[in-house]
C-alpha cells in the first residue's frame, strides 16, 4: 500500500490492522485527532479511544468485512465517513477510516 498518496487526499485517513491497532494517519487525521494525542495513536489500539457502541460496530467490521458509511453534523461541520475493510493481496488486512469534510452548498445531481 502506498501510504505517500494519503496527504494528498482532501480527507482524514486512519488506517488499523485486523486487531485494532493503528497503523498509518494522515496529516489530516493526526490533526482531527490532535486531542486525543495525533501521530502518538499510531500504535495504539483503536478500542482504546472508543465507547462499547462503538467497539462492537469495529467489531463487526473486521469480524464480517462489511463497510461502514454515514455522514455527521458535528460542530457545525457536515461530514461523511467511510468505514472499509482493506485487502493485501486478496486477504483483509484491518480497516480504513475516511473522513471527508462536506462544503455547506454541496451540489448534488440526479443521473
Amino acid at each position: 500500500m502506498n501510504f505517500e498518496l494519503g496527504n494528498s487526499i482532501p480527507a482524514s485517513i486512519t488506517i488499523c490492522d485486523t486487531e485494532g491497532i493503528i497503523i498509518y494517519m494522515n496529516d489530516r487525521a493526526a490533526k482531527m485527532f490532535e486531542g486525543k494525542g495525533g501521530y502518538d495513536l499510531i500504535g495504539k489500539n483503536l478500542y482504546d479511544c472508543h465507547n462499547e457502541k462503538s467497539k462492537i460496530i469495529i467489531r463487526e467490521l473486521i469480524e464480517k468485512k462489511k463497510e461502514n458509511i454515514y455522514s455527521i453534523d458535528k460542530e457545525g461541520k457536515k461530514k461523511i465517513i467511510i468505514q472499509s475493510p482493506w485487502y493485501e493481496n486478496d486477504e483483509m488486512k484491518g480497516l480504513i477510516e475516511l473522513v471527508i469534510e462536506l462544503p455547506d452548498n454541496i451540489p448534488h445531481y440526479v443521473r
